[in-house]
């Protein structure tokens, strides 16, 4: 015997109007400056929005292992630990692909293209790529990676 229940919602849109509406949070943030010297701290000195913005999440997600921080979800950051000890040809054709992974759980990110990697040191890769926003504004990106 299947019980029957008339009033059972499947889920199935009828077609009528949602009655919720979806909203961009902001992306003020804090401005960081990132001293390159690793012996003195990097500190805030204001704050950002828009592109300048997506530039400091793009260097944060990208300087930040997934899964090692506990507070931050499961889709921030890049995995990078699994590349360790694995040959050069492998970790430049994965990386594109690691990169793009990274950035495009980010929802102000539309896409990420135009990829060089190059290697740099024994165990180095420079790679440069575009970052497109979601209001179509390109941001050209650099980073060192250490494998």
């Amino acid at each position: 015997m299947i019980p029957k229940n008339e009033n059972y919602d499947d889920g199935q849109d009828d077609g009528g109007e949602l009655d919720f509406i979806l909203e961009t949070e902001p992306s003020l943030t804090y401005a960081m400056k990132v001293n390159p010297d690793e012996t003195k701290d990097s500190i805030f000195v204001g704050r950002v929005d828009d592109t300048e913005a997506v530039r400091q999440a793009v260097m944060k997600i990208l300087n930040t292992e997934r899964y090692e921080n506990e507070i931050y979800s499961w889709d921030y950051g890049i995995e990078l630990q699994d590349l360790f000890g694995m040959s050069m040809a492998y970790v430049m054709s994965e990386i594109k692909l690691r990169i793009e992974d990274a950035l495009l759980a980010d929802d102000r990110i539309a896409s990420v293209g135009g990829f060089e990697v190059e290697r740099t040191g024994k165990r180095t890769i420079h790679c440069s790529f575009t970052v497109t926003t979601v209001q179509g504004e390109e941001i050209e990106e650099e980073t060192e990676i250490d494998i």
